[in-house]
């Protein structure tokens, strides 16, 4: 069972390289980096990403997406994507963090593929792209076939209290093979009973508590105390 984890584990969303850095002095186990919180995540910038591997001793995955909007992407938001996973490779992340679907929200196998491949050795999740496909568990065979370590989802609903049940029929068909990360209205108030009834492993939160787009510290430890 390659991919068991012994004890549940924390990624925070950071947005800038403060909340990077409250992330870890905080407990969180892992930092997801992106830029524009508004469009739900793109790709950082390079000097970002370089100062945040500099100062981050915890894991560090990097969002690579090039744009807000659907996860369809031109020909040349591809290539783009292609080049930023391989500059980025250079920085010593641990891992990247991206999805792409077809027209019809299927999973694009053949272009998540490169991908994960062009990637190695470092791991990639699949974000909550994911959450967009009409068959979540022929979808959830397809990304475990690309190669993919994790999965980032709200089971499908506007967030993971709705999807509970789904997170946890994921958890179940996913059977080791891959991490699925309930992520999406993840707070310290609903943590612990996602993880009762998902019984999953890795989670996934803001810590944004204030509307502002930087993490709350306080959030953070809260979270992460109440993980078994």
């Amino acid at each position: 069972m390659p991919y068991m984890v012994q004890n549940a584990q924390l990624e925070i969303a950071c947005f800038n390289l403060e909340s990077a850095l409250i992330a870890q002095e905080n407990g969180a186990d892992r930092v997801e980096l992106c830029a524009d919180m508004d469009v739900g995540g793109t790709t950082p910038d390079f000097k970002t990403v370089l100062q945040a591997r500099e100062k981050l001793t915890v894991d560090l995955y990097v969002m690579i997406r090039p744009r807000g909007g659907n996860f369809v992407y031109t020909d040349a938001e591809f290539q783009q994507m292609q080049a930023d996973i391989a500059a980025l490779k250079q920085f010593n992340v641990d891992g990247f963090v991206f999805g792409i679907l077809n027209e019809d929200k299927t999973i694009n196998v053949e272009q998540n593929k490169v991908l994960v491949d062009l990637a190695k050795p470092f791991s990639c999740t699949f974000h909550r792209a994911f959450d967009e496909v009409e068959n979540a568990f022929e979808a959830l065979e397809e990304v475990i076939g690309c190669g993919f370590k994790t999965i980032l989802t709200s089971g499908q609903k506007p967030n993971v209290s709705e999807g509970m049940h789904r997170l946890a029929e994921l958890v179940s068909k996913a059977d080791n093979r891959i991490v699925i990360m309930p992520g999406g209205g993840l707070r310290s108030t609903n943590i612990e009973v996602i993880q009762q009834n998902t019984k999953a492993v890795f989670y996934h939160s803001s810590a944004i508590t204030d509307g502002s787009k930087t993490a709350n510290a306080i959030e953070i430890l809260t979270l992460k105390s109440n993980l078994q």
